[in-house]
């Protein structure tokens, strides 16, 4: 569109091309030293937990409300829909995650979160951070917005801003579309979404044609037994013992049930059992997540821990109705999925405003989940999920050179270079939007 096809032109045009990016970084630039730091030191210091990122919801519909956008509040909790229509064409939709983790943050930033809140989940207080980045996520949102919200010429359509509650326990865009959102809101044609990346450098653009996240199920199994003391363990039916027979049985799933160049992941994360050193208990449970890259891979993992678990019992010489119980989680996600069209056409635009050597294009080693495509999927909306660094060079030349490592997603020592990551934020949704939306 717009954007390309400048880009495409010939020497004057290219000239032109980069004289609009020129234009559109120094706009970023004066706009984050104005108040995007600000609002991002604001954000980091205050963060909020999952299902209660109220004060977060407020500060981000006041911004978004204060250039031109309709804003609907209390969208499947805290979510937030703020929609700009200007003319004819589609409707695009970009989304920025908000909430926090139960972290207490031990990076030294002058800026560290000292925030406590009370975890709606467990009732506990618990510190607060923002150990994934959505500090990052909801700034360059709010630099979108304004630019975008100047620059209506540029483009035509309605522009979709989604603030999203509660990604980190994946209910939040369940929660959304419960609410009827594409009912009340219109479905959007495209989707867009980013996640700032500690283990790439501060800045690069990182865009698969593939699955840049992995799908995700969070099960439980509860593993019966029959009491008895520990010194006469012929008199019951020991959980512990049956449920670690269990979890070394789950670990063939991958290794002998899952074709070689697929991808899956079975972790027992939680194993809790008894009360005391000469009490063979009669329950024991497991926690596990469940991690796949396509449905059949999920409904093999998940009928061979169903399989394995009952079956172990049986093993065992339960009876039938103290067979283990297999419990799949409404906490589940698909896996995301780029369309691969979509995710090119981008990748060029991209590529050509901004540099090659600022785009990479590499999958994760990881099995980390998201909770975006449900979004995206039941109906398809064609959609592109990339990664913006986050991390200076120089942090990454000490941890080679045996410094300390960089610090991963969820870790109290979890920190973002915020001027890089917020402005390639802003700019790489400036240029896909006008990719898609350009007169």
């Amino acid at each position: 569109m717009m954007l390309a096809a400048i880009a495409a032109c010939c020497i004057p045009g290219q000239a032109r091309s980069q004289s609009s990016t020129d234009a559109l970084r120094s706009e970023i630039d004066r706009e984050y030293d104005a108040s995007l730091a600000d609002l991002f030191v604001h954000f980091h210091r205050n963060p909020e937990l999952s299902l209660v990122e109220f004060k977060t919801a407020a500060r981000m519909a006041r911004e978004l409300r204060a250039v031109g956008f309709d804003v609907t509040e209390g969208v499947g909790g805290t979510g937030i829909v703020a929609l700009l229509a200007n003319g004819e064409g589609p409707t695009v939709m970009m989304r920025a995650d908000m909430d926090g983790l139960p972290v207490e943050e031990k990076s030294g930033l002058e800026y560290a979160s000292k925030a406590r809140q009370d975890d709606p989940i467990t009732g506990d207080e618990v510190p607060v951070m923002h150990a994934c980045g959505h500090d990052v996520h909801i700034t360059s949102l709010v630099g979108s917005a304004r630019y975008l919200s100047k620059h209506r010429d540029a483009w035509s359509g309605t522009l979709m801003l989604i603030v999203q509650p509660a990604e980190e326990r994946i209910m939040g865009a369940r929660a959304m579309k419960q609410d009827r959102l594409w009912e009340r809101f219109g479905q959007p044609d495209f989707a867009l979404a980013f996640h700032v990346s500690a283990r790439n450098r501060a800045g690069v653009i990182n865009v698969v044609d593939g699955s840049p996240y992995a799908g995700s199920d969070t099960v439980d199994i509860i593993v019966h037994g029959i009491g008895a003391h520990g010194a006469s363990p012929h008199r019951g039916k020991d959980p512990i013992v049956l449920a670690s027979q269990i979890v070394l049985a789950l670990q063939t799933l991958v290794s002998r049930e899952i074709a070689p160049r697929e991808a899956g992941v079975v972790t027992v994360g939680s194993f809790h059992a008894g009360t005391k050193h000469n009490i063979i208990s009669d329950q024991a449970r497991l926690q596990l997540t469940v991690r796949n890259t396509n449905a059949e891979t999920r409904k093999t993992l998940l009928d061979g821990i169903r399989r394995i678990a009952v079956n172990m019992g049986r093993v065992a010489g339960l009876p039938e109705d103290k067979l283990p119980e297999v419990i799949v989680s409404k906490e589940s996600v698909p896996p995301t999925y780029n369309n691969a069209t979509l995710a090119r056409r981008l990748k060029q635009a991209w590529t050509e405003q901004l540099g090659a050597e600022h785009i990479i294009s590499e999958t994760q080693k990881g099995m980390g989940a998201e909770d975006f495509p449900v979004f995206t999927t039941s109906p398809d909306i064609p959609s592109v999920y990339w990664g913006i660094g986050g991390t200076p060079q120089e942090a990454f030349e000490a941890e080679s050179a045996g410094g300390p490592m960089v610090p991963s997603h969820h870790s109290p020592l979890f920190k973002i270079d915020p001027e890089p990551a917020v402005k390639r934020g802003i700019e790489s949704t400036v240029i896909a939007v006008l990719e898609l939306m350009g007169d």
